[in-house]
């Protein structure tokens, strides 16, 4: 975590925030060591929770534009300069940085399931790394995004659903430095992430008003 703080404060020049998720390891000393602020939150709220926090943080600091990335060491500082153009000149709200090229076989069976069941047609549906403009972000750190799981198909679906407009732009991304997937790391995984996300796509698709037009649930 350390390096990707480093990597961000030099080939970016931004000021870098840590959301530490209530860890008891010593993550908010090395990343204040590196340069970053720390948000450390009281209870552990898990990925979304901790993402959520860090708009919150980032509006209330009066920040335009935010940035999310993994501390794994899988994304690239360098990758940032290829999401922000399309926020910059207004032709995106949301911008994915896209390797589908990491998928596992788990992976790449859920994409496509979610693909045909919600519409959406991004190569990489579970991309952390992504640029947000001021509109999104308020949205994001709204009640109406409070309950999602997981930050990647209910952030997108709540995104369309709100006239967002989401782009990808392709990225290499390399082998994680440390730790593993929390939810492609085995087929048990895999199950519970598909089923909690199918209903969750499901309370999001459109449903059939009485009189025959689409209503959003």
């Amino acid at each position: 975590m350390g390096t990707v703080v480093s990597m961000v404060r030099k080939m970016v020049g931004c000021d870098v925030l840590v959301v530490n998720d209530a860890s008891i390891d010593n993550t908010a000393q090395i990343a204040k060591s590196k340069g970053a602020k720390v948000l450390t939150l009281a209870l552990q709220l898990n990925a979304w929770g901790a993402t959520q926090a860090g708009f919150r943080y980032a509006l209330r600091a009066g920040y335009q534009t935010a940035v999310t990335l993994d501390s794994d060491g899988q994304h690239l500082a360098e990758s940032i300069h290829s999401l922000l153009p399309s926020l910059m000149n207004n032709t995106a709200d949301v911008v994915i940085g896209a390797y589908p090229q990491r998928g596992s076989r788990a992976r790449k069976i859920a994409w496509s399931f979610f693909r045909f069941i919600t519409g959406l047609s991004y190569e990489d549906l579970t991309s952390g790394l992504r640029a947000y403009n001021l509109k999104a972000m308020e949205l994001l750190a709204s009640p109406a995004a409070t309950i999602l799981d997981y930050q990647d198909l209910g952030v997108l679906l709540l995104l369309r659903k709100s006239g967002l407009e989401i782009k990808e732009i392709p990225v290499i991304m390399r082998q994680r430095e440390a730790g593993k997937s929390k939810v492609f790391d085995n087929w048990f995984t895999v199950a519970r992430y598909m089923i909690q996300t199918f209903i969750l796509c499901l309370s999001k698709m459109d449903v059939p008003k009485p009189n025959g037009k689409p209503q959003q649930s």
